[in-house]
C-alpha cells in the first residue's frame, strides 16, 4: 500500500511533496483543505486527532507535523538526503528547528504584509518590523552559508530542504546582502523535485 500524504499543497503540506519528489518513490496524496474545514471531518481526526496537516500514513503509522515527518522520511527512505553520522544528524535537527523558530512566523507576517494581503488590508510597518527581525537569522544562514555550500555535510539534504520551505517566501525577498543564502536558497528551490511541489503549490 502506498505512503499517503495528507494536506493541500498551498500548506506546509508543500515540503512534505517536496521531500516525496526526492525520495522517488510512489504515493498517493489527499489534499485536505484547512479552509472548508475537511482537517476536521470526523474520518480525518479520527486518523490525525491533531486535525493538522500535513500528515502521513505509513502503513499504519500516523505522523503530523511536517519537520517531523519530513525527517523520517528522509532517515527511513532516503539515503544520502538523510545525514550519515550522529553530528550531521543532529544538524539537520538544528536547522529545521531554526527554520521554524527563527523564520517561520515572522516570514509569513513579512509575506502577508508586503504583498499576499489586498493593498488595503497591509500594514506596512509591520513588514518592515517583520523584516527587521528576519535580519539576524539570515545573516547567521548567510555566514555559515559562506563557509559550506549546504547546510549539512557536503551535499543537498533534508536539512536544507526543511528550511528552504519555510523561506519560499524569501525568493521574492532583496537578499543581494546575503549572498550566500540567496545563492542556496535559488540552488534549492531550482531542484526538479522542489519544482514540481511549487507547481502544485500554485
Amino acid at each position: 500500500m502506498a505512503l499517503k500524504v495528507y494536506g493541500a499543497a498551498r500548506t506546509r503540506t508543500v515540503r512534505t511533496l517536496w521531500m516525496m519528489g526526492e525520495l522517488g518513490m510512489p504515493y498517493e496524496h489527499v489534499p485536505i483543505t484547512t479552509q472548508d474545514g475537511a482537517n476536521l471531518k470526523p474520518d480525518f481526526v479520527a486518523l490525525n486527532p491533531t486535525g493538522r496537516v500535513p500528515a502521513i500514513d505509513d502503513g499504519g503509522f500516523v505522523l503530523s507535523e511536517s519537520m517531523a515527518i519530513n525527517l523520517y522520511l528522509a532517515k527511513t527512505y532516503g539515503g544520502a538526503l538523510y545525514p550519515a553520522t550522529p553530528q550531521g544528524e543532529a544538524r539537520a535537527w538544528q536547522w529545521s528547528f531554526w527554520a521554524v523558530t527563527e523564520i517561520d512566523k515572522t516570514i509569513i507576517d513579512w509575506a502577508l504584509h508586503s504583498s499576499v494581503l489586498p493593498e488595503a488590508e497591509r500594514d506596512p510597518k509591520r513588514a518592515r518590523t517583520a523584516r527587521l527581525e528576519m535580519e539576524r537569522p539570515l545573516h547567521t544562514l548567510d555566514q555559515t552559508l559562506a563557509r559550506v555550500p549546504w547546510l549539512v555535510e557536503d551535499r543537498f539534504t533534508v536539512a536544507d530542504l526543511n528550511a528552504a520551505s519555510v523561506m519560499y517566501r524569501a525568493l521574492w525577498m532583496d537578499l543581494d546582502d546575503k549572498p550566500h543564502a540567496r545563492d542556496w536558497l535559488h540552488r534549492c528551490w531550482d531542484r526538479p523535485a522542489a519544482r514540481a511541489a511549487r507547481t502544485m503549490r500554485e
